[in-house]
């Protein structure tokens, strides 16, 4: 018994500490430079969207939430506010054949990367999904919203202009 209550001690502890995933950047750091496997594409490197802002979605095919909102990164993508940062898709499924299938059937058209190796997935702090991170065009994180947004909203409108310092 006295066992069950150390435990039960140790693991209520343990939940109400938050704790970074291994080698998360925090907001306010800058991203460290990774090779990021094409989904659909090229892979690419971080670096490469340097001199740019990026609106950086981390999802799974198999999320709830995540599918709710990818058709609003979408809208996000294509708005007029759009023109002034990129977003991008990170998937964190086991299976590239699943992501794939998600992308084609939602449409985005924005590029979308798989993290197989969890390398991203703990670089940006992706315990739980979905996970949006807002990054400058120096890298640098300014922000991370989990769970589901409407990215197109007048809110997170107002939210990127802020924090991208955009042209009103």
């Amino acid at each position: 018994m006295k066992f069950l209550r150390v435990l039960l001690l140790t693991c209520l502890l343990g939940a109400s500490t938050a704790q970074a995933t291994p080698g998360e950047v925090q907001i306010g750091q800058t991203l460290r430079d990774a090779t990021m496997q094409g989904l659909l594409g090229p892979n690419r490197k971080l670096s490469e969207f340097r001199g740019t802002p990026l609106v950086i979605n981390v999802w799974a095919s198999w999320c709830g939430p995540c599918r709710l909102e990818m058709g609003s990164l979408e809208r996000l993508s294509k708005s007029r506010a759009g023109k002034h940062f990129r977003v991008i898709g990170i998937s964190t499924d086991d299976y590239p054949e699943a992501a794939k299938a998600f992308v084609h059937k939602t449409g985005t058209t924005f590029s979308h990367y798989i993290d197989d190796h969890l390398l991203l997935e703990n670089m940006l702090g992706a315990d739980r999904l979905p996970l949006t991170l807002l990054v400058d065009a120096k890298g640098r994180v300014l922000d991370k919203y989990y769970g589901a947004v409407q990215w197109d909203s007048a809110q997170a409108l107002e939210a990127i202009g802020k924090a991208f310092a955009l042209p009103q």
